[in-house]
């Protein structure tokens, strides 16, 4: 495991090879440090990270199951706690260090057909600027058929009591037993976002359809927010709001906002629920952007 900082102006970021994590990331004001991500300890599992990528496809399959031209695919839980392989492999690998070259980081890792039918090399680039925080990722297919891959990220946005949400969608996914979408459906009063709204005190584990690619957190206590965007393959996003039941530690200090390529399950939907068909040698690629921004009540 390597870690490594960057900093430029007033932001730093911290990164782990182990799960290809990220630790920090924040914004000193003034001499004031303002956390835009969780922080983490250097030797915290991605589970308790800043940020973690999902590679090959985030979140869960249904049964662990899925039939794809004609060929039936298993999965094997990659989890103590959870019945269903998990968010992929990636924040489970070493990555290593391909270059660094001042605020700008790339790290990669390969995996091979194993507890998953999925081989393939997959790359991240994190890139610190002045302005705020770039997150690059790729994956190609290196194995010898063509399979659905998806992408996305795990980030952990810190809570407050007067914290606000801005992120524009078109439809819901309700939850089901084991923690897997049930239904599409219009948005819940209490989650929808196309207006900047508080976040609910309750368990929250769903998808958001059509997605608008930006989101805005603001913490009015803290005076400063953060503006997210996501290019055009990333039209897709799940919160997570844990609860006690859950995680008894769970202070409503956290919440996950994670932008992804792909409708979770997509492996056991018609269209595929936006995962997108690699055949051998060809690669899908996504960024999402973190600005720091002032604001002032």
């Amino acid at each position: 495991m390597t870690i490594i900082d960057l900093r430029d102006g007033s932001l730093s970021a911290r990164v782990s090879t182990f799960g290809g994590t990220l630790l920090d990331y924040a914004w000193t004001v003034e001499g004031r440090r303002i956390a835009l991500l969780r922080s983490a300890p250097d030797d915290a599992h991605a589970s308790a990270s800043a940020c973690y990528p999902l590679v090959p496809f985030g979140n869960r399959v249904r049964n662990n199951h899925f039939a794809f031209a004609g060929r039936n695919y298993r999965l094997r839980p990659n989890t103590a706690s959870d019945p269903h392989y998990l968010h992929g492999d990636g924040w489970q690998a070493e990555w290593s260090v391909l270059s660094r070259i001042g605020n700008e980081l790339q790290i990669g890792f390969h995996h091979r057909e194993g507890d998953t039918p999925y081989s393939y090399a997959a790359r991240q680039i994190i890139a610190l600027t002045s302005e705020g925080l770039m997150l690059h990722m790729s994956v190609e297919n290196t194995g010898k058929e063509a399979l659905p891959f998806g992408l996305g990220w795990h980030p952990y946005f810190p809570m407050t009591p007067e914290t606000t949400l801005f992120a524009p969608a078109q439809r819901f996914w309700t939850e089901t037993e084991g923690w897997l979408p049930g239904e599409r459906t219009e948005i819940p009063d209490d989650l929808d976002f196309s207006a900047p709204s508080p976040l609910p005190r309750r368990w929250v584990n769903n998808g958001f359809e059509g997605w608008s690619g930006e989101a805005e957190i603001v913490w009015p206590e803290r005076h400063a927010g953060l503006r997210l965007t996501a290019d055009a393959s990333v039209r897709h996003a799940f919160i997570f709001i844990p609860d006690t039941n859950f995680n008894p530690a769970f202070r409503h200090d956290y919440f996950c906002f994670e932008p992804m390529s792909h409708i979770a399950n997509g492996h056991n939907l018609p269209d595929l629920g936006d995962l997108k068909i690699l055949q051998p040698g060809e690669t899908f690629a996504g960024s999402i952007r973190l600005r720091p921004q002032e604001y002032s009540r």
